[in-house]
């Protein structure tokens, strides 16, 4: 039952901190509280889009090597349970949201709704389809700065927009290659692309994704208050560039949250983030920046 909530894919929930963490209010109780339950509200509503996922695609996954092995399609969940699940789930994420706040609220229908849309036809649209999923994560964002109340920042939404078309894109790529002359049984969207267009997009969003973050570094508000914030850049773009050479050299990118707990360099280039982060939002700035 645990599986069906996929846990592991709560790690991309993490990113409704990122507003506690870039305003410098971490070390506020409250505020941390508040972020808790936006990142519970934000647990519930994608398990829940999971779950019923899993019950429109259940003929798919069983001719898929790994997903046939899901609760529902290898017949361990019924998908009387699996319904009833998944509208728990979706009234507890609306119902924290709703306790949140207007904006709140409005941000985890806004998700809901899209990954309905989603389910409906948009996951079949090459392009479309991995555009949803970074609208997804664009929208845990901005959940996180609106449950504290502040302003989600334009080179927020452009920075996770960017990451995130470069994880969806690494992701089609990992399946095109895997599904090999099966892949239209399992994704519909995977016959429109071809390898080297899935090679050239990966690319794209890796490239925009850093050239994003080190511009905000440089020239946001964050910036300009917390000149340290520049510190945090070259373990982006360490990530960024380790996660592209296993995508290109092992074919890795199928499952991103998999990738990122298995790979040292990857989880060092996040600790060494979040505590640059941490010290530069405390005050410390080199010595030698010019501001």
């Amino acid at each position: 039952m645990v599986r069906l909530l996929r846990p592991k894919q709560w790690t991309k929930n993490l990113l409704v901190f990122a507003a506690l963490l870039f305003t410098g209010s971490f070390n506020d109780s409250g505020l941390l509280t508040v972020a808790v339950f936006a990142f519970v509200s934000m647990c519930a509503a994608s398990s829940a889009t999971y779950v019923f996922n899993d019950l429109k695609d259940v003929e798919r996954d069983r001719a898929h090597p790994k997903k046939k092995n899901r609760p529902i399609a290898a017949g361990a969940v019924s998908k009387s349970v699996a319904i009833g699940l998944g509208i728990v789930l979706a009234g507890l994420g609306l119902s924290v949201a709703y306790l949140l706040g207007t904006d709140s609220l409005i941000i985890v229908s806004t998700y809901l709704a899209i990954q309905v849309f989603y389910n409906l036809g948009l996951k079949r649209v090459p392009v479309a389809d991995v555009y949803v999923i970074a609208l997804g994560f664009v929208l845990r964002a901005g959940l996180g700065a609106a449950a504290i109340e502040v302003k989600l920042s334009g080179w927020l939404i452009f920075c996770t927009g960017a990451l995130a078309l470069m994880l969806g894109f690494g992701k089609r790529r990992h399946e095109f290659i895997q599904q090999g002359e099966e892949r239209e049984t399992t994704r519909q969207s995977l016959v429109h692309y071809n390898r080297t267009a899935l090679d050239a997009l990966v690319i794209m969003f890796a490239t925009a994704a850093a050239l994003c973050y080190g511009l905000y570094t440089l020239e946001s508000k964050t910036a300009e208050q917390y000149p340290g914030i520049i510190l945090t850049a070259p373990f982006v773009f360490y990530g960024i560039t380790r996660y592209v050479l296993l995508v290109f050299t092992a074919n890795e990118g199928g499952e991103p949250e998999e990738v990122l707990f298995r790979d040292p360099h990857l989880v060092f280039s996040i600790i060494l983030f979040v505590i640059a982060a941490i010290l530069a939002i405390l005050g410390y700035r080199p010595p030698l920046l010019e501001r």
